[in-house]
């Protein structure tokens, strides 16, 4: 019959990682040369699914990205996304993104901006200006005056915020990791570990183009010639976990508790933002990553949100990190049993389903905490394949009954707000 262990498929061979973390909890990867084509549970590739790879999903069958995130993943997307919605909804409540700007189209617009901006007071703003199409603090600089503006493609204009808050001198973000399970509700989890990215020069505004006081992307950071030194209350390298942060913050007598809440906020309101546009697509799950700045008055302000976020291991915080951030999101995917018999065992006793009817072997999970001591590690299972068959089939009567009761009472519009969910930040005794 069917084998029992769970096969995933990765494009390009890569993340190494998401290979490793599989392989240990006793998956196969895929072979083309001896499986056929639809004979996997979990797809994972770094750039985005054609639309026919949606449309033809298997119950059995995972994916790594949700279809339609770009509004959100591209700068220039995310800055027109996050410009409608603080027109639809107020600045008081989409107040947590720079004033930004996309050259060539809104070139007029800046130069208005910053017209008026060096004529009132005589206070001019320092500016950083990012191609939109790149990634890993590529074709980033920082300028004040108008003439060091020069750029040759679509660019993202966002206004520089020069009082970060520092560390021994040393400006650094949040990498904070975010898994959407669903958009329909919309259905958010913020992993409890996070990376805290630091320059490796100290933060000075008199040196505009020293990239490594004032950008603080590893790929950069790593080729500084601080990076391997021992610096104050940093250390060596250019990483944090967040629990060291968290740490930091108590030292410092911040309020954690509201700094997650605004945290939380700015990931749910952004993810809004796109919601309504993103298809159905239960069997998919996608993990972003938000890079959040907090500035000296203690604010957090939404740098850009990353699609398939770097799981590179740079140092022994990515491990720590990363690791068990993506055994927490294989534990999301809600495999069954079921699932390990994949096409043998459904094609001749189950109808096959689209993605849109695959929910129904999804079991909801409730927080990344829980799931520690409910991992699931895709070995064999104990029922036989006959036995597996016939709990799906009174699962799917089940659920079929569910589904339509909740379709009868539903009120058939979407209730983006209300089905959402956030895992907030593990509160401490001494935070109020």
């Amino acid at each position: 019959m069917a084998s029992s262990s769970l096969v995933f498929r990765l494009h390009d061979r890569g993340p190494e990682l998401v290979r490793k973390v599989l392989l240990e909890r006793g998956w196969k990867e895929y072979d083309g040369g001896e499986q056929e084509e639809e004979d996997w549970n979990l797809y994972w590739r770094a750039s985005a699914f054609r639309s026919s790879d949606y449309h033809n999903l298997l119950p059995w069958q995972r994916l790594n990205h949700h279809p339609k995130t770009v509004g959100i993943t591209r700068k220039d997307c995310l800055v027109h996304n996050l410009r409608r919605m603080r027109a639809t909804f107020g600045s008081s409540l989409y107040h947590f993104s720079p004033a930004a700007f996309i050259l060539p189209n809104d070139h007029t617009r800046f130069l208005s901006e910053y017209t008026r901006r060096r004529q009132t007071g005589g206070w001019s703003p320092y500016w950083i200006c990012k191609p939109v199409d790149l990634s890993q603090g590529r074709g980033i600089f920082i300028f004040e005056d108008y003439k060091d503006l020069i750029y040759d493609s679509s660019v993202v204009i966002q206004r520089y915020i020069s009082n970060p808050l520092l560390i021994s001198g040393y400006k650094f973000d949040l990498r904070i990791y975010v898994c959407v399970k669903n958009f329909h509700p919309l259905t958010i989890y913020m992993h409890q570990e996070g990376l805290v990215r630091f320059a490796t020069d100290k933060y000075n505004l008199s040196s505009l183009d020293n990239l490594y006081a004032h950008l603080t992307n590893t790929s950069i950071n790593k080729l500084g010639p601080f990076y391997t030194t021992n610096k104050e209350r940093v250390g060596q390298g250019c990483k944090w976990a967040m629990n060291k942060f968290r740490c930091f913050l108590r030292s410092q007598g911040i309020n954690e508790l509201l700094l997650w809440q605004k945290i939380n906020n700015i990931v749910t309101l952004t993810l809004l933002s796109i919601a309504p546009s993103v298809p159905s697509s239960p069997n998919c799950v996608e993990l972003f990553g938000f890079d959040v700045l907090i500035d000296s008055k203690f604010k957090p302000w939404l740098l850009e949100v990353n699609s398939s976020p770097a799981l590179t291991l740079d140092c022994q915080v990515d491990v720590a990190v990363k690791k068990g951030l993506i055994s927490d999101l294989i534990d999301l995917m809600n495999y069954r049993s079921i699932d390990s018999l994949r096409e043998r065992a459904y094609r001749k006793q189950l109808p096959r389903y689209h993605a849109s009817q695959a929910s129904r072997f999804s079991t909801p999970v409730a927080t990344f905490k829980e799931l520690k001591s409910q991992k699931t590690s895709g070995s064999r299972s104990s029922q036989t394949p006959t036995q597996s068959l016939v709990k799906a089939r009174g699962q799917h009567r089940a659920d079929q009954t569910s589904q339509s009761q909740s379709q009868h009472h539903g009120s058939g519009k979407p209730e983006v707000q209300t089905g959402c969910r956030v895992l907030e930040a593990p509160t401490h005794p001494e935070v109020q």
